[in-house]
């Protein structure tokens, strides 16, 4: 860590390398991830923290690539992550030479569709990140105490997210300035390309060492229902209901209704909105599982810390709007966005006992386009 604080303060960094030859001709997999998560302890700026990591990371970079590729059980959970990987790369190849074209020749707006409607395509590959986030990252936030580099990678993630959306945007239309559109290409090379290999070079090869396979396994059949971008698992029927199988329990005194469990989950599970519970001790207890749902979700999120299930740059809201709720200062906020061409109802409200005592949060996520459009009355059945 001495050596990464003297790399990104020191005047002269080529000599603090050339003394330090040694420690980055034989870096770990193990070692880089302690390291950048003594930097996001240290580093509070996350742009930052993120410039710093490039730059350390560059110097491994040799060393890690050297080492070989972690062996990793066929049509397992990390198989399929690198599978859609290489199909990731493929893209970016096949799309390699119509950049080249769009810099030497006339741009056309048949060149820019055929060059958006590839963006379009490996936008697809923002699953991939989505199922890290929901599934990998809670799993390493338990086996890893070193697991803050999962801050940074989602980080990453919502900069590509970001970066491909805005290309998009930009090929619908004539391109003024072709410098702005190859540093915003170069940005999502640069950062797809990066993620991949952090991946398979970091982080597979210490999963593999600390995580066990059962464990793993979970989380591919977790996945099953997150549409994996480009190279899909494919679990029987069988296999998921011997996985999901429980025993019925004993009814439930509700004071206003007795009901069983599996009743209570069919209730919530068929409303119309995306319904998250984090208790008093900000851990995730419960979400529902609608048949559209809004944001994903998975049970990998329980007993999760609610800081660690948003993006770095926008978890202080969350903790702000919980910090509120604990001191009864608040009991509710809401929040709308437009998200694929619909109108998106985010809600928070405080959880509360008979005595006032704070219990918690509900998260209650809603589609309203519908109920936006609607006038006057419908008072009348008019299936047909």
């Amino acid at each position: 860590y001495n050596f990464c604080v003297q790399i990104l303060n020191a005047d002269k960094p080529v000599t603090a390398v050339e003394q330090n030859r040694d420690i980055m001709d034989s870096v770990t997999a193990a070692e880089v991830i302690w390291v950048v998560d003594e930097m996001v302890k240290n580093i509070a700026d996350m742009q930052e923290l993120k410039t710093g990591i490039n730059k350390i990371l560059n110097l491994f970079h040799k060393a890690l690539d050297n080492k070989p590729d972690p062996d990793l059980e066929d049509k397992s959970f990390l198989f399929y992550l690198r599978a859609n990987n290489a199909e990731m790369d493929n893209r970016l190849k096949n799309l390699k030479p119509f950049i080249r074209q769009i810099n030497k020749e006339e741009i056309t707006k048949s060149l820019r569709n055929v060059i958006r409607e590839q963006f379009v395509e490996i936008l697809q590959f923002e699953t991939h990140y989505i199922i890290k986030e929901n599934l990998l990252f809670p799993m390493l936030e338990k086996y890893w105490p070193d697991y803050r580099c999962v801050k940074v990678m989602w980080s990453f993630h919502d900069d590509i997210r970001r970066n491909l959306k805005e290309i998009i945007k930009l090929l619908e239309s004539e391109i003024a300035d072709l410098d702005d559109f190859n540093e915003l290409v170069g940005l999502i090379f640069f950062n797809m390309y990066a993620i991949k290999f952090r991946e398979e070079k970091i982080l597979f090869p210490q999963i593999i060492k600390t995580i066990p396979t059962n464990e793993l396994n979970k989380l591919l059949l977790e996945s099953i229902d997150m549409q994996w971008p480009f190279v899909k698992p494919i679990l029987t029927s069988k296999e998921i209901v011997m996985e999901s199988t429980v025993n019925a329990p004993n009814e439930i005194n509700l004071e206003t209704g007795v009901m069983f469990p599996e009743q209570i989950k069919l209730v919530f599970n068929h409303l119309p909105v995306d319904i998250t519970y984090v208790d008093e001790n900000n851990k995730v207890r419960y979400y529902s599982s609608p048949k559209k749902r809004i944001f994903p979700r998975s049970n990998a999120i329980i007993g999760r810390d609610v800081a660690n299930c948003h993006p770095p740059e926008s978890v202080h809201v969350v903790e702000k709007i919980v910090e509120a709720f604990k001191n009864g200062s608040k009991d509710k906020a809401s929040f709308w966005i437009n998200m694929k061409n619909e109108t998106i109802l985010i809600q928070y409200f405080a959880v509360r006992d008979n005595n006032g005592v704070y219990k918690g949060v509900v998260e209650v996520s809603q589609e309203i386009s519908e109920i936006k459009s609607l006038k006057g009355e419908k008072r009348l059945l008019d299936w047909e």
